[in-house]
């Protein structure tokens, strides 16, 4: 309940300030291409109006279930049961999350580098170079290494190394493992709109790939990312529960196998 709370609040908030969504348009333009000719990704991209709500990755599976393995069923019922949403107390949202978001987003591309800007002022920075190689141990983050490279018209982006606690997949409590592997291919297939089909791959608690697909419509010349203090008078900082911790060898996940911190000393 403190997650649904907060989300309504937000986008209320964020809905008077500035439209979130928009109607979607027939486009008569090509996508503009760089210098270097490729598809130019840049630019403020909305949800549209009437669309299926995206903040669910099983969004385009049967009966919108998840394949989920014994641990990935233990992590989802944890995220749903017994805590609340990280995002509610500015913890990163990371991918794929943010491609399942219904919030607008920013894209800045260069020739060496893209960056996605999206709402509390988080941002990725991805490095466009065929040649890169993902690390052999790479350190957890949000948003995972991530790795870019073009397939013609279509940008890859390949990330592993993700955080497994205090995470969640989407806007629905989905989980994900430090096992994630997410391939993210981005086209522009017309002027006014902005296209990614998602891999999700996470054998610890997903019994076979999903994938995710979504469509953007660009906003107006005079949109853009604006500050926004997540941290700022939060009434769900106290609320956030570990979790789902680590697999256990019976498959389940939690913290309990852990002795307890010691007491602080007492003062003299």
């Amino acid at each position: 309940m403190l997650r649904i709370l907060f989300t309504a609040a937000l986008l209320a908030t964020m809905s008077f300030a500035q439209g979130l969504t928009a109607p979607d348009v027939k486009s008569t333009k090509p996508a503009p291409r760089t210098s270097d000719g490729h598809p130019d990704l840049s630019g403020y991209w909305k949800g549209m109006k009437g669309m299926v709500p995206g903040g669910n990755i099983a969004k385009d599976l049967p009966g919108l279930k998840l394949p989920l393995t014994p641990a990935g069923e233990a992590a989802w019922k944890h995220n749903t049961s017994a805590t609340i949403d990280p995002e509610s107390i500015c913890i990163l949202g990371g991918i794929p999350r943010h491609n399942a978001s219904g919030l607008p987003f920013e894209v800045l591309q260069g020739a060496k580098k893209v960056a996605f800007l999206y709402w509390y002022s988080y941002f990725r920075l991805i490095p466009v170079d065929a040649k890169r190689k993902h690390s052999d141990d790479p350190d957890p983050s949000f948003f995972g290494e991530e790795l870019g490279h073009w397939e013609k018209d279509t940008l890859v982006i390949d990330s592993v190394g993700f955080k497994d606690t205090q995470v969640w997949a989407d806007e629905n409590g989905s989980p994900h493992s430090d096992a994630l592997h997410v391939v993210e291919r981005w086209t522009r297939p017309d002027y006014d709109h902005i296209h990614v089909e998602t891999l999700i791959e996470d054998p610890k608690f997903y019994t076979h790939p999903i994938t995710y697909a979504r469509t953007w419509i660009l906003g107006q010349p005079d949109e853009e990312i604006h500050e926004y203090a997540c941290s700022e008078n939060n009434v769900d900082r106290d609320h956030l529960g570990f979790g789902p911790g680590p697999i256990r060898k019976d498959g389940t996940r939690g913290y309990d196998d852990f002795a307890p911190l010691p007491p602080p000393p007492a003062k003299k």
